[in-house]
């Protein structure tokens, strides 16, 4: 088992800046693919950003240049850095880890407000 807990969502004007943070504790393998995903029109959630436990990154087109996913091994953490927030980010964010074979695990996500 694998829990998740995020942190660092809120109210953030457009054109600001937010942090998001995932620690996982329990069972953490070697070899994951830890990620951010949220709700979108027609998907039950969409891809965000996901990093590989090697550091491998991966991007929604739509936060490309302006999203960065992170993660510190040690503090079995991951990070994702939003800069030049726009309206449409509003969501709920969840983090999500997956290992072989197949695991997949949900935080309970963190709500991201880009408003004026």
């Amino acid at each position: 088992q694998v829990q998740l807990v995020e942190s660092g969502g809120g109210l953030v004007q457009p054109g600001g800046s937010l942090r998001l943070s995932c620690a996982a504790s329990g069972s953490i393998s070697r070899f994951y693919v830890m990620g951010w995903y949220r709700p979108a029109p027609g998907k039950q959630r969409e891809l965000v950003a996901t990093i590989t436990s090697g550091g491998i990154t991966n991007y929604a087109n739509s936060v490309k240049g302006r999203f960065t996913i992170s993660r510190d091994n040690g503090k079995n953490t991951v990070y994702l850095q939003m800069n030049s927030l726009k309206p449409e980010d509003t969501a709920v964010y969840y983090c999500n880890y997956k290992t072989v074979p197949p695991y997949d695990y949900w935080g309970q996500g963190t709500q991201v407000t880009v408003s004026s």
